[in-house]
């Protein structure tokens, strides 16, 4: 029973269920298509216009028409054209004389702002003394043209006209970019709630006279906007909005003055009520609204007074959920905007530790230089130091001796062994004692005594070395201890850290602007670096299909606006019709590199003293390094691999060129007392502008062909770990699209047989090249070197070589600049 029960009733809920998306969906898209109609299209500045330019207070006064005007012509210039006719009409629907005041008062307003530009271009700060005085002109002028005397009363009557506007200029220009904006700021102080709803406020006093059934407008309208921030903020916004509200619903009517603390008393019961949800806030507003009826208009309004409430009520029951989330995602102290604060944090916190997390692997690859190569077996290190130490005896003492053959080429084993002995128990100080040793030595050596004096003098220098050597390793392996402590500190610190991001505001909302008037639905667009070259920008559309219309089409669209090429970094698409994609635009880089490498070894070996690497780097930049060790085999692999590791570390971490060779220098000296040192030849490319940056330490010449055209790049600089300290020589050239980037080791540049002048040839053999493959020229260059010496290999040998080339997206460039520019200049 119960399976067939369950049977029927999932026809039930797969309906219910298609049923919800439907009008998920139609209500997602209704909701996107009026504001689109309101904010794009510029409606929404049309109806507040309109009751605007109906807004009387004290009986007289105009104040609000000219202060919007003003406003809207300095902050969307293209819509202050509809906002002048909305406020005429609305003017007109008091009277003819209202209208004419408020129409009058606009163009000399233009007047004056013309004229006062011309003396002062900040335009921000001249704009409420421009509204001011032009407010009073044209109400002075107004008071001389409809009557025959003006009296005091008037010119202070204008004068309180005037100061108002004044004081309203400055709060619609705080208030109209955030009812405008379809991307708010992450957060709203209160000063910026009460500017938005002194705007709300002064639109509402637009519906005074507007009634059915003594049902007043203003009155419904104003405790709906009450009872829902009320709900959304609390009982402290809930207050807030009341009091201003109610202030300025007295203003234009006197016998609205019970409003004030009727809204106040409302929005301070529904926000206390506000965890029994909207029935919750809905029970506080019915409460206060009662209670304060029952005080000031006593039992007669009473029913009136329920009614217009219920209705208010029911407004705010239809009101979507959605539209609740999203004001509540901007007013501070709310779960919504906490979570939305959260989401902004978790992006740049984790962009934050992935670069701590770079700069302790720098850290850490120092500290692997000076571990990995050193842990060598004692005992090898001490027959070496050894045999080091009798052959400098040997050649002050045995050297001129005429039974050097017998001793050390018939008898070697016996006499290595002897002075061996000898030198272990003189280091000990038991040689004196050991009178059979002695003896055993004078009957076989015929010049004991001169080399008992010998070892016995050597010794102290050599017990020196060893101490010495000693506490190099030890400096060493305390430095490296001391690197990867602060590397696992760095590394922790990542996991911690936190850091706000950056709002972009004003560019959000022109970009939004932009693209929905393409006809392209965008649900908010997040800005995070708009720094050239390292754009950074999040959007969220609604499911795509896989049609791909960020790659296509709104990836082209924003580098026509930003006016530099913009690709998908990263895109989420959403897994059901109804969710939203979200996806990453980043910069794309003015050039690419393609490479080419030929690499050999001395006699054709398998190891080699070069080495070489190529390499991305932050900010849009890309490296070349060759890094030849001396002499060949192991010992010149592991320096010039260590130093083209070293420098690939702390180059990807950010650190700047010049800073990077001389650390690099300092670890390499400190590292090793031998005398080891390896070259550096470096290029970093622009990837934006083309420029490439040459540091040459001790390397050969590099060579740039452009077309017909050689160039030579060489600079003079020792090699590193030569000395402690140095400057590095950096040297610039600009490359273009097409150029080819030629970097060698000496064993390609110096390695051609009988060539007097090596720049003349690598030059024409360069030339002669005709393919532009790197690889193909790389391995070219080589093969004419290898053939001059008769297929041998006499040096390690490295080339690499670079082509720089346009890079191109795939989507081209959807052209916008008509619009935006147009929405720039308004």
């Amino acid at each position: 029973m119960e399976k067939i029960e369950r049977r029927l009733m999932e026809p039930i809920s797969e309906l219910n269920m298609a049923t919800q998306q439907f009008f998920s969906r139609f209500f997602h898209r209704f909701s996107s298509r009026l504001q689109l109609l309101l904010l794009h299209k510029g409606l929404i500045y049309v109806l507040i216009g309109i009751l605007l330019g109906r807004a009387v207070i004290l009986t007289e006064i105009l104040p609000f028409a000219l202060p919007f005007f003003g406003a809207v012509f300095l902050m969307k210039k293209d819509k202050a054209f509809f906002a002048a006719l909305s406020l005429i009409a609305g003017g007109l629907t008091v009277s003819i004389e209202a209208s004419l005041l408020i129409m009058t008062s606009i163009i000399l307003f233009l007047i004056v702002n013309r004229i006062i530009s011309h003396f002062f271009k900040d335009k921000l700060k001249n704009l409420p003394f421009t509204v001011f005085s032009s407010m009073a002109i044209s109400r002075i002028m107004f008071s001389y043209m409809t009557s025959t005397e003006v009296t005091v009363y008037d010119y202070m009557m204008t004068g309180v006209e005037a100061g108002l506007a004044f004081i309203l200029t400055l709060i619609f220009l705080q208030s109209i970019p955030l009812i405008s904006a379809r991307k708010y700021r992450q957060s709203l102080k209160i000063e910026e709630i009460i500017c938005i709803m002194i705007l709300l406020a002064s639109v509402m006093t637009g519906l005074v006279g507007i009634s059915y059934f003594n049902l007043q407008a203003e009155h419904i309208m104003s405790r709906y906007l009450v009872l829902l921030f009320a709900f959304v903020g609390g009982s402290s916004i809930g207050c807030t909005v009341g009091v201003v509200t109610g202030l300025i619903l007295s203003l234009a009517n006197v016998g609205n003055l019970y409003q004030m603390s009727l809204l106040a008393f409302s929005g301070l019961l529904g926000g206390l009520l506000k965890e029994g949800q909207k029935v919750g806030a809905a029970i506080g507003l019915l409460l206060g609204s009662v209670l304060i009826s029952l005080y000031g208009e006593g039992s007669a309004e009473l029913m009136t007074i329920l009614i217009e409430s219920m209705i208010a009520i029911l407004l705010f029951i239809l009101t979507p959920k959605a539209i609740t989330a999203s004001l509540a995602r901007h007013i501070p102290g709310t779960n919504e905007h906490a979570q939305e604060q959260q989401q902004y944090v978790r992006k740049v916190r984790d962009v934050t530790a992935y670069r701590v997390d770079q700069f302790s692997q720098v850290f850490k690859a120092l500290s692997e230089s000076f571990t990995t190569f050193y842990e060598k077996k004692e005992g090898s290190d001490e027959e070496r130091e050894t045999d080091l130490f009798l052959s400098n005896i040997t050649e002050s003492t045995c050297q001129n001796c005429f039974k050097k053959e017998k001793c050390w080429v018939d008898n070697f084993d016996t006499t290595y062994d002897y002075m061996q002995r000898i030198m272990k128990e003189t280091k000990e100080n038991t040689y004196q004692y050991n009178l059979k040793l002695k003896k055993d030595f004078e009957r076989h050596c015929s010049k004991s005594k001169r080399v008992e004096e010998s070892i016995e003098e050597e010794i102290n220098y050599f017990t020196a070395s060893q101490k010495l050597k000693q506490d190099v390793q030890e400096s060493r392996r305390l430095v490296a201890e001391q690197l990867l402590g602060v590397s696992e500190v760095m590394a922790d610190f990542s996991k911690e850290i936190r850091r706000e991001r950056e709002n972009h505001f004003v560019q959000e909302e022109q970009i939004l602007d932009a693209l929905q008037n393409f006809g392209i639905e965008i649900i908010h667009v997040d800005i995070y670096s708009l720094e050239q070259g390292n754009v950074d920008i999040e959007m969220s559309i609604p499911y795509c299909e896989g049609h791909g219309e960020c790659e296509k089409i709104i990836a082209p669209m924003l580098s026509d606006i930003l006016e530099e090429s913009i690709i998908v970094k990263h895109e989420e698409c959403a897994n059901y019709p109804n969710g939203y994609c979200h996806v990453s635009f980043g910069s794309s880089k003015a050039f690419r590199i393609d490479t080419g490498v030929a690499h050999a070894a001395k006699g054709g070996g398998l190891v080699s003293g070069d080495s070489f690497s190529t390499m991305e780097l932050g900010a849009g930049k890309y490296a070349v390094a060759i890094s030849d060790g001396m002499g060949n085999g192991e010992r010149a692999h592991f320096e010039s691999k260590e130093t083209i590791k070293l420098l690939q570390k702390i180059l990807q971490s950010g650190i700047e060129e010049k800073v990077a060779i001389k650390t690099i220098n300092s670890i390499l000296s400190l590292r090793t007392t031998d005398e080891i040192f390896s070259t550096l030849d470096l290029a970093i490319v622009d990837l934006q502008d083309g420029n490439c940056k040459f540091i040459k330490v001790g390397s050969t010449p590099s060579f740039v062909k452009r077309g017909d055209k050689i160039l030579k790049v060489q600079s003079n600089n020792l090699p590193i770990g030569i000395i402690d300290d140095f400057d590095v020589d950096v040297v610039g050239q600009q490359l273009k699209a097409g150029d080819l980037l030629i970097m060698m080791s000496d064993g390609i540049f110096e390695g051609p047989k009988h060539v007097e002048n090596h720049d003349v040839w690598m030059k024409r053999k360069i030339s002669e090249i005709k393919t532009d493959d790197p690889q193909e020229i790389a391995d070219l260059i080589m093969e004419e070197v290898i053939r001059t010496r008769a297929g041998k290999i006499e040096d390690d040998m490295t080339v690499v070589v670079a082509k720089m080339e346009h890079n191109t997206p795939k989507w081209a460039s959807i052209p916008m600049s008509k619009y935006y520019d147009k929405k720039r200049t308004g």
